[in-house]
């Protein structure tokens, strides 16, 4: 077995650089179901903020960015902008902050905030749904990260369900509907050329290492692994929690034995690149004897190909790629 750590480019070319015209007929209110709750539009936004890289490449694949005042990005993230297949849109368009604040979409007079929770929205940082509409601006809340009742664990529905649910409904209030049931049937059919890389050979259980040394941060089944894993042709080891992102222990890992190791990478450091985790992993003494371990297993895909976001079908046919040959 070879070891493989490979930070894909994906490309999606019928998303790059997209760019729709506006039906100004179409100027109806228009109300659609987010997170559970209907939220009306009088109107198509035109000064939207988005925060972190697959919600905006969302907004750019439906050829929204003259829709928008800007972007936030962390700047240490810098594989997700080289990697994407809009980075062209990404240097045209406003990058407003490292950090979104009620500060930053004020200045930037935004009319709406597409963000989720810990995706920009945060109790501890007050940049709440709530506190943004006492100042008079919409939002918009990622599928992905909905709260599901329990806590603060997140995620309603399968992840690429999430992914058209969001597609749809921003056509919807953008007016571009023909254009997300497009990106959508595209996707499907990428989906079901991926399942025929691995059709018939055993499906492989795969442990997605996001980062933490002391404890492991990872996918549950209502995030975008649980569906870039299991659409390419593992079983994510995960996959029975009822959560998105979330933390584990090293016990529960080992236990399952995983035989692949997806990492997510960031690149925003040197203790972060896929390299670092590979070598952290191979050096951790209870995960010595793992099939993943032994075998040299590992494969990286970037932060924004891991997240609800338009670069997850071609995840899933580019992991589907490496799970066959490896």
């Amino acid at each position: 077995m070879r070891t493989a750590i490979v930070t894909a480019t994906l490309l999606l070319v019928s998303g790059c650089g997209a760019t729709v015209a506006q039906d100004a007929s179409k100027a109806d209110p228009v109300t659609v179901t987010n997170c559970g709750q209907q939220v009306t539009f009088d109107k198509v936004p035109s000064k939207v903020v988005t925060n972190d890289t697959g919600i905006t490449e969302l907004m750019f694949a439906l050829g929204l960015k003259d829709r928008m005042a800007g972007y936030v990005v962390d700047g240490d993230n810098t594989v997700d902008l080289q990697t994407s297949p809009w980075k062209a849109d990404f240097d045209s368009a406003k990058k407003l902050a490292d950090k979104i604040s009620k500060e930053v979409v004020q200045g930037a007079n935004a009319d709406l905030v597409f963000a989720g929770w810990s995706y920009g929205f945060s109790e501890s940082s007050g940049f709440t749904p709530d506190a943004l509409k006492q100042l008079g601006i919409g939002t918009y809340q990622l599928t992905e990260a909905c709260r599901n009742g329990a806590g603060k664990q997140r995620g309603i529905m399968p992840a690429l369900d999430a992914l058209y649910t969001d597609l749809r409904n921003l056509g919807k209030i953008f007016r571009v509907e023909a254009r997300a049931e497009a990106l959508i049937k595209g996707y499907q059919q990428q989906i079901d050329n991926a399942a025929k890389v691995m059709a018939g050979k055993p499906r492989p259980k795969v442990f997605l290492y996001d980062s933490g040394q002391d404890q492991p941060f990872t996918s549950g089944r209502n995030a975008a692994p649980q569906d870039v894993i299991g659409k390419a042709g593992g079983d994510n080891i995960f996959g029975d929690l009822d959560d998105s992102w979330t933390t584990v222990n090293w016990e529960t890992v080992v236990q399952r034995d995983p035989e692949v190791v997806l990492i997510v990478d960031y690149a925003d450091g040197e203790a972060n690149t896929p390299a670092q985790k590979q070598a952290f992993l191979e050096g951790f003494a209870p995960l010595r004897n793992s099939p993943a371990i032994k075998n040299k297993r590992f494969y990286a895909l970037p932060y924004a190909a891991l997240v609800e976001s338009p670069r997850n079908p071609a995840s899933i046919e580019a992991f589907a790629k490496y799970l066959a040959s490896a």
